[in-house]
């Protein structure tokens, strides 16, 4: 990768170089980040307190009541973070029978939020700050209020038009019965209350204290399954990694539940094209990403799913060299085909990147699932939930079928670039669906096509959608248009500033020299900041 004086895109910035580096989403989230950074804490600290930051200040994309992945650079060793949670122990099939699909509002897509005891695990293991410490900045804008950054006023609005009925939201999200807009102040002193509880608690508070009590009262009072044992059961795992070679370069991704393994699949059937032979923008190499992606999305759909019922098709299966180059071979350099893809869903997640001077560098990941997710917030608490439930299938035949205390699929994936002999980057994209093809994109774009990483998330993207379907931003160029279409593509247009489809990166780039290059998108409101 190579830093660049001036890009092949539109930009609003350029890429932020320092020997410690803070990249989120959102501008509040990162500067609590990098506070903790300026008060001798490390990578993990200044992770855990802008993931906290976050459940406050972009309340579409996160909250306490989200899910959580992770993957950690310690200096040595590399680590990954499993803190989804399990579905109720009530939640058979025949809770759902009937019904088409698991709900996507309401208590009945609630799994066990696993985010605080991300945020509990990995201070515990790698932190150096109290862990008190890390909820400070959280704590005092929820008391004092902030003002609402312009994209998440904008999402706050589109979730406000069909979740002001669910149980607890107008409470909690519609100040003077609206929705926030760019600038106002938001105040939650009710989710001040409850962060101070976990934060004293080391996370006990919300998983069997009185934030747990509160939670189950409350689906209780709403048909919810949920139990003071199913909170009390869950616990984060350090899972490990998979990966995948490209090049010099090796891709890891956290385990299945979650979709990782897909941007693994395309990069190992891209490894069997001449996608190295292309430039960056040629429709050539985008065309050749594309249909790699459709026969990921299509495997990933069929057999990914808790990896505990994934048998008897595996990760490695999945992933088997021989396997992926008899899947590039269905590949038509000049022709787009149908691989059955399925259709993306709404999505709504929080990444965020961290590196310190010491060499520690983290990848994190949380979720809501669906903008604010389930639509229910717990009065009192100012904690929304996600609703990471209706990633279950109700087909008896699905690796990924309902059960008591199984995991969903997940779409929310973190991503970490390995080189022969150290770490080459943190990253990941936010967005739904589009996480595993964001991956792919970034990726190439700096691996194989040397791009840093603000040109790489400034450069237009696509995402297939169904069948021969590739949604595109308006500022691919005419011309590359044309060329896809003429391949068979089934091309729609959207507005990279308003669809939201495109997912948000945020990348810190390991220099070799030392120190470090942040980016972040210019589709979402955050930055990349450092010292």
């Amino acid at each position: 990768m190579q830093i660049r004086s001036a890009h092949a895109y539109p930009s609003r910035r350029s890429a932020v170089l320092a020997d410690n580096i803070v990249a989120t989403s959102q501008p509040l989230a990162a500067q609590a980040g990098l506070s903790m950074l300026a008060r001798g804490g490390n990578a993990a600290d200044a992770a855990v307190a802008a993931a906290i930051t976050l459940t406050l200040v972009e309340p579409t994309g996160n909250g306490v009541g989200s899910d959580a992945f992770a993957i950690l650079w310690d200096g040595a060793e590399l680590h990954g973070l499993n803190a989804s949670g399990r579905a109720p122990a009530a939640w058979t099939p025949e809770r759902f029978a009937g019904a088409e699909a698991i709900p996507m509002l309401g208590w009945d897509s609630v799994t066990v939020p696993g985010a605080v005891s991300a945020w509990a695990a990995m201070s515990d293991r790698f932190g150096k700050l109290p862990f008190e410490t890390l909820f400070e900045p959280a704590i005092g804008y929820a008391e004092r209020g902030f003002p609402v950054s312009p994209k998440i006023a904008q999402l706050w609005e589109r979730g406000a038009e069909y979740l002001a009925e669910q149980p607890g939201f107008a409470e909690t999200f519609l100040p003077g019965g609206r929705p926030p807009g760019a600038g106002d102040r938001f105040v939650n002193p009710d989710l001040a209350r409850s962060l101070t509880l976990i934060a004293e608690s080391k996370g006990r508070a919300f998983y069997e204290g009185p934030l747990a009590e509160e939670i189950v009262a409350h689906a209780a009072a709403h048909g919810g399954a949920m139990t003071l044992d199913d909170l009390a059961a869950h616990e984060a795992d350090w899972c490990g990694t998979i990966s995948k070679s490209f090049g010099d370069a090796t891709l890891h991704e956290i385990p299945p539940n979650g979709q990782g393994i897909a941007a693994l699949i395309a990069l190992g059937i891209l490894g069997h094209t001449p996608i190295r032979d292309l430039d960056a923008d040629d429709p050539r190499a985008m065309h050749l990403q594309i249909e790699a992606m459709k026969l990921a999305l299509a495997d990933t759909r069929a057999f990914v799913g808790d990896i505990d019922h994934m048998a008897p098709v595996t990760p490695a299966d999945l992933l088997d060299d021989g396997y992926l180059a008899a899947r590039a071979r269905l590949i038509d350099p000049a022709r787009a085909a149908d691989h059955g893809t399925g259709a993306p869903k709404r999505g709504g997640t929080v990444y965020l990147s961290t590196a310190d001077a010491s060499g520690m560098m983290v990848s994190f990941i949380q979720s809501n699932y669906m903008g604010f997710g389930s639509g229910v917030a717990v009065p009192g608490t100012g904690i929304h939930m996600q609703n990471r439930g209706c990633g279950f299938s109700l087909d008896p035949a699905s690796p990924n079928v309902v059960a008591p205390r199984k995991r969903p699929f997940h779409t929310i994936i973190p991503g970490f670039l390995m080189g022969p002999d150290a770490p080459v980057m943190s990253f990941g994209v936010m967005g739904g669906p589009m996480q595993a093809q964001g991956h792919v994109q970034m990726v190439l774009r700096t691996q194989l096509w040397d791009q840093d990483v603000q040109q790489a998330a400034d450069a237009p993207r696509w995402r297939v959608t169904e069948g021969l379907g590739v949604a595109c931003e308006t500022t691919l160029p005419a011309a590359t248009l044309e060329a896809l279409a003429a391949m068979g593509h089934a091309l729609t247009l959207e507005e990279p500033d308003t669809a939201f489809g495109f997912g948000g990166a945020q990348l810190v780039h390991r220099l070799p020299g030392g120190g470090y290059a942040g980016g972040s998108d210019p589709r979402k409101d955050g930055m990349a900041v450092g010292f």
